[in-house]
């Protein structure tokens, strides 16, 4: 993989470019943000949806979506694998098709009441998006120039989180009480959504125009099997793509562990009910939405690592408990102690973007042969922070800890990936072509 091309270096410069949007890619950034509104529109509501239609319980509930998170994890490890084999286009298309396919089952799975038809259908779905949008990172990593590469990951991120869970929530709120309100309108807000995937599908296949999309990125002579087994031989012979995988891991786990525990603590133990948290959830992650970029470029130029560390982290693992205890310490169905805990939960968003530099830091701690499969395993990661919130849930709930029990448990995670950050320097700027040829040398061995 390289940062970025000869011709993209000779074009003139846009604004767009100065900001840290490759203008080569800018409607591509559009179509993932319509891309994943649809994905996320069911994000603050599948809990409690298929525990009612399915009259499951909350664990059977949180095991289903664990399992969803499995397959995001693979899929997303297959978004930056696929892509140094076949290009990003390709990748997308794959990812738009399957997410239509077994999203259209899984509706079906729950209209018919069948948990196993649910459980698979839903399971298989997850590798819809990270193949779509994953693999769209990877295409801004080829183009971006390195020095403004936390920039470009941070806007990424802005359209990313701008649809899942913000804009998504947002769509719901407005969709549900529009198909009827209560169960049905839920229902119906997912099957709407499916118009924004393709939507969003549409825009990348025809408005983005940047000749990588169409290329293979993984050197000629490589096999298909070294390519797709790259990402973890590489992340077992260095400790440093390992740790840079598992704080990317870690960073977006509890939203996902929030998104399980507090519909019901918002809605009804609290007394706010669904349309107040899907509210509260647009506005947090708006706050993430505002600051996303904010976070790429001051890590660009204050550090990658410290930014991540300090901001995120440690600013996460705060934000998180005062998104959980103000809402239990303000007056159950109160208006003034609903906002507070609106309050609370964008600074948890806020901070939450302090995380991402992490998109620059691994592809930098490689040697440009190797960035392709450094960036497969952050897809990995990240994708695989939705296995990791669920999984946590489910666990933490087995033995009996309850919901503050879930909470306490992801800023132990926090505190780990605090001391890996530490290890994580790397050069932001362009090595020289000695510098890269030694490090070729010693990741070869």
């Amino acid at each position: 993989m390289k940062a970025a091309t000869t011709g993209a270096a000779q074009a003139p410069e846009t604004r767009l470019d100065r900001m840290g949007i490759p203008h080569s890619l800018r409607w591509g950034f559009v179509a993932v943000l319509v891309f994943m509104t649809g994905n996320g529109t069911e994000s603050n509501f599948i809990a409690p949806h298929i525990e009612h239609v399915l009259g499951s319980s909350t664990a059977t509930a949180s095991t289903i979506i664990s399992m969803y998170g499995v397959s995001v994890l693979v899929g997303s490890y297959l978004s930056g694998a696929l892509t140094d084999l076949w290009g990003p286009r390709r990748v997308m298309l794959l990812g738009t098709v399957v997410w239509v396919v077994f999203e259209a089952l899984f509706l079906a799975g729950l209209a018919a009441g069948s948990m196993p038809m649910v459980f698979l259908t839903y399971f298989l779905r997850g590798f819809g998006f990270p193949l779509f949008a994953f693999a769209f990172l990877v295409w801004v990593n080829l183009v971006s120039p390195r020095e403004r590469n936390g920039a470009a990951v941070g806007w990424f991120y802005v359209m990313f989180t701008g649809g899942l869970p913000t804009l998504g929530s947002l769509f719901a709120l407005g969709m549900i009480p529009a198909f009827g309100g209560s169960t049905g309108g839920e229902t119906g807000a997912m099957a709407a959504s499916t118009a924004l995937v393709v939507i969003g599908f549409l825009i990348a296949r025809f408005a983005v125009k940047e000749p990588h999309g169409s290329r293979r990125v993984a050197p000629d002579d490589k096999t298909s099997f070294e390519v797709l087994s790259a990402g973890v031989r590489l992340t077992a012979r260095q400790p440093k793509v390992l740790m840079g995988f598992l704080v990317r891991l870690i960073n977006t786990a509890p939203q996902y562990g929030m998104f399980i525990i507090l519909p019901g603590v918002i809605a009804d133990d609290r007394g706010w009910g669904q349309s107040r948290w899907l509210t509260m959830t647009v506005l947090v992650y708006a706050t993430n939405i505002l600051v996303n970029a904010l976070f790429g470029a001051i890590g660009d130029r204050w550090g990658w690592r410290r930014t991540v560390q300090w901001f995120g982290v440690f600013g996460s693992s705060i934000g998180l408990l005062a998104w959980w205890y103000v809402p239990q310490l303000v007056p159950a169905g109160s208006t003034w102690g609903f906002w507070v805990s609106v309050v609370a939960g964008c600074v948890f968003g806020c901070l939450l973007a302090g995380f991402v530099p992490m998109g620059a830091i691994m592809p930098a701690l490689v040697p440009a042969e190797f960035k392709g499969a450094a960036m497969a395993m952050y897809t990995t990661a990240a994708g695989g922070a939705s296995f990791l919130g669920s999984a946590v849930v489910a666990a933490v709930l087995s033995v009996g800890l309850g919901n503050a029990g879930v909470v306490w448990a992801f800023v132990v995670l926090y505190g780990a990936a605090f001391v890996m950050v530490s290890f994580l320097n790397v050069r932001q700027s362009e090595p020289s072509s000695e510098e890269e040829q030694a490090g070729t040398t010693v990741m070869a061995r």
